[in-house]
């Protein structure tokens, strides 16, 4: 079979990572990673993620599962051990495998149905209590990015830069940093990335997390990018900043959450995803983003 990357993987690859040879690799990585497991292939999830390939298998005994190839810059091993450490509470279950550097084996759940497939109130609630199962204590024997580490990385971006058109937001947004940081008040082993498309219906319960980029931090953090899922219906609503509000204290109180807490991280991921977009040259995502931002 041909494994050709869906063009929305080559897109995003091509906007963060272009020239390092992973993509081209990616086809004969593909049929080895197949052959070594003795599945057989169904077919690529399309459009699939900004960050893997996502390959349908059946094993060789017939068990339906997804084999999940990642660049190194997407940190598969780290995703690895967190699922690991999660042992499938709450996210994708980690299949038995032979362990091959950037390439996973996963528990199939339906790959087409996240919970953006329910009406928005019961969309929030379910993906803020798969959310909660995923707080737990990190494992003692393994070093995680930290909440300060990552953002720290992308402060730097941010500055480098922003021009005088974001300069009012970046520097709203790095104060919140700042301060958010003098004393979390706790250290939790993070989905990362999380939001509703991450969270998928499922067999052993209803609906997973899958695609953590973990990160270890306060869980405000992590509740952050949840809030503005759907930011394009916010934006259409004359009432969008009084929905984001009314969801950020309906979230933390749901989550037991420090309210202000979750609004500056609001703020700041907000605003790094906004400026990043902007430097890539999606306006029309920038536009949204820092339009919501403005409004914390």
């Amino acid at each position: 079979m041909a494994f050709e990357p869906p063009q929305r993987l080559v897109r995003a690859l091509g906007e963060t990572a272009p020239g390092d040879g992973w993509l081209e690799k990616l086809p004969e990585a593909a049929r080895q990673a197949v052959a070594l497991r003795e599945s057989t292939v169904e077919r690529v999830q399309v459009p699939g993620g900004r960050s893997s390939l996502v390959v349908l298998v059946r094993r060789s005994d017939g068990t339906p599962a997804v084999l999940k190839l990642a660049p190194p810059r997407s940190r598969p091993e780290a995703e690895r051990a967190a699922l690991a450490h999660w042992g499938g509470l709450g996210a994708v279950q980690l299949l038995d495998e032979p362990v091959t550097e950037g390439v996973l084996l996963l528990e199939r759940l339906h790959p087409d149905v996240s919970v953006r497939s329910l009406p928005e109130a019961k969309a929030l609630l379910e993906a803020a209590g798969t959310l909660r199962r995923l707080w737990v204590e990190p494992p003692g024997d393994q070093v995680f990015e930290t909440v300060a580490e990552r953002t720290g990385r992308q402060a730097e971006a941010m500055r480098a830069t922003a021009d005088e058109v974001v300069a009012d937001l970046v520097s709203a947004a790095l104060t919140a940093r700042e301060e958010l940081l003098v004393a979390p008040p706790e250290s939790r082993l993070l989905h990362g990335t999380f939001r509703q498309s991450k969270v998928l219906a499922a067999e052993r319960v209803p609906w997973l997390a899958v695609g953590p980029d973990p990160v270890v931090g306060e869980c405000a953090f992590d509740l952050a990018r949840l809030v503005r899922d759907r930011v394009e219906d916010l934006i259409a609503q004359p009432s969008g900043a009084a929905i984001t509000r009314r969801r950020i204290k309906r979230l933390a109180e749901s989550l037991d959450v420090d309210q202000e807490r979750l609004r500056g991280w609001t703020l700041f991921r907000a605003v790094e995803s906004g400026v990043r977009a902007r430097r890539v040259g999606r306006l029309q995502d920038a536009e949204l983003l820092l339009e919501f931002a403005g409004w914390l």
